[in-house]
């Protein structure tokens, strides 16, 4: 959710911070600030509410803010309204300790009552505030190091927290901990970087230290320290992941928003992704560690997700299902953790997460360890921490994805859940050589297929005006169709604020029906021959009603013409690879709607790209 940076080297730092921060706007923040250390002076401490710019315009861009240590942080509330006041860094009465959190400490309200009690007086409602000045006490009331009292500060609080903080005496450090957020170390000459996530330091590193749950450590010009809890260096024991991604990934370039350069990068992403995986024209899932002879013998399908992620797993259901022959059963992974049903220990449980730090799925991957279960994820971010406790991890090439919007790692995890189906199918004997050849010729078409899509988006951008006037928007289909409405519907709602919900076109008449009137547009989407008219029947009666109806299908599919007012048509692939072209569209008209009702389709209001804590 927040995002942190830390600078330590030879570089103004308070530079080298804003710049990083603002590669982190996409996990979602209301207010941002900067610590910077020149020399022996106490740190400068500027913060400002609402979007990075304005911290930007009150430092002149970090010009008046002098220094070569420095931390920062884009906050996202949680114990306290956005404010000023409320705004990260946060520093002990004295000015001894200064720092940044990124979690949510759950035991604060009693660590804050006992530092009362112990003379410390608080100016936010935050529960930073409170871990900081912990920090503080332990190390002034047991004259101890920073390596003891951060230590004695994991120990003590509860909760979720990655940290990165500034000591008086020790002006030439950043001391920095983790447990169940994301953290990430980097050093280059003379410098050293840390981060909540990869693009902020992109520009400057490509190879990055994990910080594992309970370590904490040291930023010293070059020099990284790393500590256990039990104080001890394990430095040594620590190795550098190296992270693939160009710095330019990470950069608008031309296009105004993030969100349409992702769109378009879709068919590259989507042929990176197949490429990884296909071989020789067969798949191969033997270099991840998922052998053919695994796959044969897998009795159930888990899969745990959010969001999006989700939204992939539905999808994934239906096909694995009818290909494969076996259960599959789609949980939110927010919901699977407080659940207790049985498991068939010769299932695989897969995870699915853009970010790899979703810590609801991240739970719900150890919940379904400790049952027994193999475990698969499907992640974009190498070295995250869903695929080190992963047993098999499956990489999507997407790249980074900055719109808080998810749509190229929405379509690389389509992929890898499309290439699992086949080649399980193929392990059980249930897809022959000729299915099997023909499956994967197909799946190479998509890329392709999506730029025909792309080369049309003036059509849907003529489109999205229709819906401006809207009070609710509708997703109907049936079958897999369905399970690609929930997408739709999700990308709708989150960066135009339109009410906007999925239903499965069979339910229309148990109640949802009621609401249909001029004021509500439904877009309907019929990508499976064997359901279409069953589909086509539901569209007639919603216009029987005064509803507005878009029809999403194939070409060819012309009889949707008298029963929908706009049509929108996607070229023929093999019916359970279709969403991985319907969902363009529907991309494209979240994106054209959010556009021209004047809202930034990057950052919409109340939501973090990466979701790391509960």
């Amino acid at each position: 959710m927040c995002g942190i940076v830390g600078y330590i080297g030879t570089k103004p730092a308070a530079e080298v911070l804003l710049s990083g921060l603002s590669k982190l706007e996409y996990r979602g923040y209301d207010s941002a600030g900067i610590a910077v250390r020149n020399g022996l002076d106490n740190p400068l401490i500027v913060k400002a509410k609402g979007k990075l710019k304005h911290l930007l315009d009150k430092t002149n861009n970090g010009k008046t803010v002098p220094g070569f240590v420095g931390v920062g942080h884009t906050r996202w509330a949680t114990h306290g309204a956005p404010s000023e006041l409320n705004a990260h860094p946060h520093c002990s009465d004295d000015m001894n300790v200064v720092g940044v959190h990124n979690g949510i400490i759950e035991n604060y309200q009693e660590l804050k009552e006992k530092l009362i009690n112990k003379g410390y007086t608080f100016y936010s409602q935050t529960d930073t505030e409170v871990l900081i000045k912990l920090a503080d006490y332990y190390y002034k009331k047991y004259n101890i190091g920073p390596v003891d009292a951060i230590n004695k500060v994991m120990v003590r609080a509860r909760g979720s927290y990655a940290v990165a903080i500034m000591f008086k005496d020790y002006p030439n450090q950043i001391w920095f901990a983790k447990k169940g957020s994301p953290l990430i170390i980097a050093k280059g000459k003379d410098e050293s970087f840390l981060a909540s996530d990869v693009p902020a330091i992109l520009e400057y590193a490509n190879q990055v230290y994990y910080v594992e749950d309970y370590e904490c450590g040291c930023l010293e010009g070059g020099n990284v320290t790393f500590y256990n809890l039990d104080g001890t260096d394990i430095t040594s024991t620590k190795k550098l992941v190296n992270i693939d991604w160009k710095a330019d990934a990470a950069c608008k370039g031309n296009y105004p928003h993030f969100m349409i350069k992702e769109i378009e990068e879709q068919p590259r992403v989507v042929e990176d992704t197949l490429n990884a995986y296909i071989k020789d024209n067969k798949i191969d899932f033997d270099s991840i560690g998922l052998s053919k002879e695994m796959l044969s013998k897998y009795e159930n399908i888990y899969i745990f997700a959010c969001g999006s992620a989700y939204h992939t797993g539905i999808v994934a259901q239906y096909i694995i299902e009818s290909m494969c022959n076996i259960p599959v059963r789609v949980d939110l992974a927010s919901e699977f953790k407080y659940r207790n049903y049985p498991l068939n220990k010769n299932g695989l449980a897969i995870v699915i997460s853009q970010s790899g730090e979703t810590k609801d799925t991240y739970e719900a991957m150890i919940k379904a360890k400790e049952c027994g279960l193999n475990t698969m994820a499907i992640v974009n971010v190498k070295g995250s921490t869903i695929t080190r406790d992963a047993d098999i991890t499956a990489l999507t090439y997407a790249g980074p994805e900055i719109s808080v919007a998810t749509t190229k790692a929405y379509s690389c995890q389509l992929i890898v859940l499309y290439l699992l189906a086949v080649q399980m199918g193929y392990a059980k004997g249930l897809v022959d050589e000729k299915k099997y050849e023909y499956y994967i010729n197909e799946l190479k078409q998509i890329p392709s297929k999506i730029n025909e899509i792309l080369d049309e988006k003036v059509e849907i951008q003529k489109l999205a005006n229709k819906f401006l006037s809207m009070r609710d928007v509708f997703f109907i289909g049936r079958g897999i169709d369905y399970a690609l409405c929930m997408e739709g519907a999700l990308k709708l709602k989150e960066i135009t604020y339109i009410n906007a919900n999925a239903y499965a076109a069979g339910e229309l008449k148990h109640g949802t029906i009621s609401l249909i009137d001029e004021h509500v547009a439904t877009v309907a989407v019929l990508t499976q021959e064997d359901l279409f008219e069953k589909t086509q029947s539901n569209m007639v009666e919603i216009r029987a009603r005064e509803g507005s109806v878009i029809a999403l299908t194939t070409y060819g599919n012309y009889k949707v013409d008298q029963a929908s007012n706009d049509q929108v048509y996607v070229p023929e692939i093999e019916d359970i690879f279709a969403p991985s072209l319907a969902i363009i569209p529907l991309q494209l008209l979240s994106y054209y709607v959010s556009v021209n009702k004047g809202i930034d389709p990057d950052k919409p209001k109340n939501l973090a790209k990466s979701v790391t804590v509960e």
